[in-house]
């Protein structure tokens, strides 16, 4: 490259280098506060790290994981989350994108902002404003359950229904970008491919399944990986609204990161496990690419 470089005119090599000048400050944080720190975590996952000891362990901390309760009960959590969260996200996006769409301007506007703002509102304001709906003496939630005679029940205090609790949360904050995305896409879809199916009797079932859906493909693609990684790391809502209880029903292995490390101490096996769940998104995605991507144009 550099070879070629020489070769080149000044006026190409200065663009080229200024080009590298103007993508420095993003590499250099890129490597700084994300390179830097993912080797870090590799490294100090095969190490005793407390604040009082560091000492070379080998894979004891990974074989310490794999046969810890705690630890694949939190996995276990964690995949159930993704398995429920992440198609229910898909679906509703998906379903409001296909009402909104064809809407005039100023709706389509208003939904989406509607629908947009808990991404970028506070985690914090939005779990607070959750935990009091699920209040079980107060919350509204049980008001309304009992107006069909339903007993209160402490949503979050309940290994039953917990998880499913923090899972509607999570799908509230997750659907903003999809449906941004999908209203999109769906606006770039040529009207005269719908048209001419509809001439050719083609109900609406098929319409979808046979022009919408494949041409949604690059799009659902990026929001069902994205969703998915997004989703695995979900680790705020639970610190706030249940801390992993009640009895690790809603313990997940971002937050068992987070207690290994700040409440425990023990940074090594916070490390091990953060790497065991990069192993698992990453697999995951690439099945995602594979099944997915072969049917995605660019």
């Amino acid at each position: 490259m550099f070879a070629a470089l020489r070769k080149t005119s000044p006026y190409i090599k200065r663009d080229w280098l200024t080009s590298y000048l103007f993508l420095l400050p993003a590499l250099g944080f890129f490597l700084l506060f994300v390179a830097y720190p993912m080797v870090k975590g590799v490294y100090i996952s095969f190490f005793t790290y407390t604040l009082n000891k560091f000492e070379f362990v080998g894979l004891r901390n990974y074989d310490y994981l794999l046969n810890d309760e705690n630890f694949l009960h939190s996995m276990r959590n964690t995949m159930l989350i993704v398995v429920i969260a992440v198609p229910l996200v898909i679906l509703f996006s998906i379903f409001v994108a296909m009402n909104i769409y064809k809407k005039p301007e100023f709706l389509r506007s208003l939904f989406r902002g509607i629908f947009y703002l808990p991404v970028v509102s506070s985690v914090v304001s939005i779990t607070v404003v959750w935990a009091m709906i699920y209040d079980p003496n107060f919350g509204i939630l049980n008001y309304v359950t009992s107006l069909f005679g339903l007993e209160p029940i402490a949503w979050l205090g309940d290994t039953r229904t917990a998880l499913l609790a923090i899972v509607l949360v999570l799908i509230t904050t997750s659907v903003g970008q999809p449906i941004i995305l999908y209203v999109a896409s769906l606006g770039n879809i040529p009207a005269s491919y719908i048209e001419a199916a509809q001439i050719d009797r083609a109900s609406s079932g098929q319409i979808f399944r046979r022009i919408i859906w494949p041409m949604l493909m690059p799009t659902n693609l990026y929001v069902i990986v994205m969703t998915t990684i997004s989703t695995f790391q979900v680790f705020a809502i639970i610190q706030l609204l249940t801390s992993g209880g009640p009895m690790y029903a809603t313990s997940t292995v971002m937050y068992g990161v987070y207690e290994q490390a700040f409440m425990l101490g023990s940074f090594g096996v916070a490390a091990a496990m953060g790497v065991l769940l990069a192993v698992v998104i990453g697999l995951i995605s690439v099945v995602q690419f594979k099944y997915l991507g072969s049917n995605v144009e660019y």
